[in-house]
């Protein structure tokens, strides 16, 4: 290969990334204008990529538009580097810290699709406990990461999620009404930290808080998980101060080489208009 080819095609490489990282950086499908302007790319430059993209299973059409988003290729690829050992270790320190100094499980997770996905998670040495390992999913409508998650995302998209109801239940605590579910959100929006009150799991309790990225998107959890023969929900809650420290150290090592996008960051406020 030659150097002119060489340099094309890194260039079209650096192209691909970018559109990604616009792409998954917003909090709804995104245009191919919106795209060209975050990217700094002309139209047919820009439309070129996408198309690209979406015949390499990256990116997908929303249906009946002609936004993007990112797809299950794309979204597998995340998954395997954030659940990757060398990756997560950074983080993983501050996570067995945090376990260190609350005494109770703690872990990290992000939306996958309908469900939670445990990204890492820091097991208390106490003998009573709940065993899920890096890679375990559980339902969003019953555990504390997945209400918290859910309560950051418009209604459109938490519909589009959950649905119109009944939801499963799980335990005799677990909210099964739509309509519930959705004032308890409203609540969990406001104040940005979510609970489960022995929702998931009888006589298991957890507390969740943010991991913000560099446009300030809730893009993961921080979690506290106890048996309520330690822990109460209320003695869990005064340990949010000290969640939100951890998930801030979290927010940093996940992103501190991350450089803000400001056009990005306006769509993502027209967003929230929206």
């Amino acid at each position: 290969m030659t150097n002119s080819n060489q340099k094309q095609s890194g260039s079209a490489a650096v192209r691909a990334f970018l559109v990604l990282e616009s792409v998954i950086r917003v909090d709804k499908p995104i245009s191919l204008d919106e795209v060209a302007s975050a990217c700094g790319l002309p139209k047919p430059t820009a439309y070129r990529t996408l198309v690209m993209l979406e015949e390499a299973g990256m990116l997908s059409r929303e249906p009946g538009t002609k936004r993007y988003t990112a797809g299950a290729r794309l979204s597998a690829f995340a998954l395997e580097v954030l659940s990757n050992s060398i990756v997560r270790a950074p983080a993983h320190v501050i996570l067995q810290r945090l376990v260190d100094e609350i005494g109770e499980t703690c872990n990290v997770t992000m939306l996958d699709g309908n469900a939670i996905v445990y990204l890492d998670r820091v097991e208390t040495p106490s003998p009573l406990r709940l065993n899920l390992q890096p890679g375990s999913h559980v339902p969003l409508h019953c555990t504390s990461s997945g209400k918290l998650l859910l309560s950051q995302l418009s209604l459109g998209q938490r519909q589009k999620l959950i649905g119109n109801g009944p939801l499963q239940r799980c335990t005799a605590n677990t909210i099964t009404d739509v309509k519930l579910l959705e004032q308890e959100l409203e609540r969990f929006t406001r104040e940005k930290v979510a609970t489960n009150n022995e929702e998931f799991h009888v006589g298991m309790i957890g507390v969740a808080v943010p991991i913000l990225n560099k446009s300030g998107r809730a893009c993961a959890s921080l979690a506290l998980q106890a048996p309520v023969v330690r822990m109460n929900l209320q003695q869990a809650l005064q340990h949010v101060p000290t969640l939100r420290l951890a998930a801030q150290a979290l927010s940093n090592a996940y992103f501190s080489d991350v450089p803000a996008t400001p056009a990005v960051a306006e769509i993502n406020a027209q967003s929230a208009l929206d």
